[in-house]
């Protein structure tokens, strides 16, 4: 007997008595079909000899199965993809390889309001992944609003437009200043990242949650504040502004390791040590934070797990239409810098 031979995905949804999309998203593993389906129509798939086509696919539903990670042309030379970045990006690229999605890296015109529907409309990508320091507030509420498919990293959505993976950062910021204040350091200055981000703002709240339950008032003089652009740099320069003000503060609690690693040159600059004169905390705990000197205590923030989670929540967001918010903890890793 003679096997026919399925050619098209409308042959298979004939044989196997169901629709086209049911076939479709059984072939593509969709968690919306039952496993049993999936299985009987993948064994008619077999027994008939089909060839999936991808192109013709991906273009039938333009679908490209590639999602863009976003970066901003601000004129200004912004260096979004520092060490901290790179670890988030292996990260979201292993967790969309899961799910036989492709990374790409695309530059935008923060003032072109027509990119996202480009990219969309044209099958190039078919979600974006951002990062909150690198947009405006305004300009993720214009994207959910549109309903462009969205993850963003550090900004939780107030309104529900998009999906988003962000880290406990009152918490950081409690827990640091916390554990600073348990060595007996009363002085501690707050370097944090510009204060229009959401996350730099929950931090300096967790440092004054901190003071106050230890019946302190947080200084206003001593929270100064660096640049994303240029990290290391912008936090020396904030250091040399401490010292202009105050210079008896006794730790510094800093938004990034970064910042932490800028803040400590900038500190042997002014003749003192680290941590015998002032301790330091940081912020992330890149790769690199164990081999500073001294190690870098900091608060940890997994990047090769803020990017896997990022990559699956825009996933199930694309084939399930979920709008989902990811928190991730904080969690202090005590070295030789405080």
């Amino acid at each position: 007997m003679t096997v026919s031979k399925a050619h098209t995905i409308a042959d298979l949804a004939r044989i196997a008595g169901v629709d086209k999309s049911t076939v479709s998203r059984a072939l593509n593993d969709s968690p919306l079909i039952a496993a049993a389906t999936k299985e009987r129509i993948r064994e008619i798939a077999e027994q008939h000899d089909f060839q999936m086509n991808v192109p013709a696919q991906r273009l039938s539903r333009r679908q490209s199965n590639v999602v863009g990670l976003v970066r901003f042309d601000w004129g200004k030379g912004l260096k979004m993809l520092d060490m901290f970045m790179l670890e988030i990006m292996g990260g979201i690229s292993l967790g969309l390889s899961e799910h036989g999605y492709e990374l790409l890296v695309l530059q935008a015109k923060i003032d072109d309001p027509t990119w996202a529907s480009r990219y969309l409309e044209s099958g190039r990508a078919d979600g974006f992944i951002m990062l909150s320091a690198s947009c405006t507030p305004e300009l993720l509420n214009e994207l959910g609003a549109a309903r462009a498919p969205l993850v963003v990293w550090g900004a939780p959505a107030q309104n529900g437009d998009y999906s988003s993976v962000s880290g406990e950062s009152f918490e950081g910021g409690r827990i640091a200043t916390e554990y600073l204040l348990a060595t007996g350091r009363r002085r501690i200055a707050f370097l944090g990242g510009p204060s229009s981000a959401s996350e730099v703002e929950d931090r300096r709240r967790g440092y004054e949650a901190a003071h106050a339950a230890a019946g302190l008032e947080a200084d206003a003089a001593l929270a100064v504040h660096a640049t994303w652009e240029q990290p290391e740099a912008s936090a020396a320069a904030a250091i040399d502004t401490l010292f202009a003000r105050d210079p008896a503060f006794d730790a510094v609690f800093a938004n990034s390791d970064l910042f932490a690693l800028g803040a400590i040159d900038a500190l042997r600059a002014h003749g003192r040590r680290v941590p015998e004169d002032v301790a330091v905390v940081g912020y992330d705990d890149i790769s690199v934070a164990a081999y500073a000197n001294p190690p870098l205590t900091t608060i940890r923030q997994d990047g090769l797990l803020i990017g896997t989670l990022l990559a699956r929540t825009l996933v199930q967001q694309l084939e399930t239409g979920a709008v989902t918010n990811v928190t991730i903890p904080a969690e202090l890793v005590v070295r030789e810098s405080a």
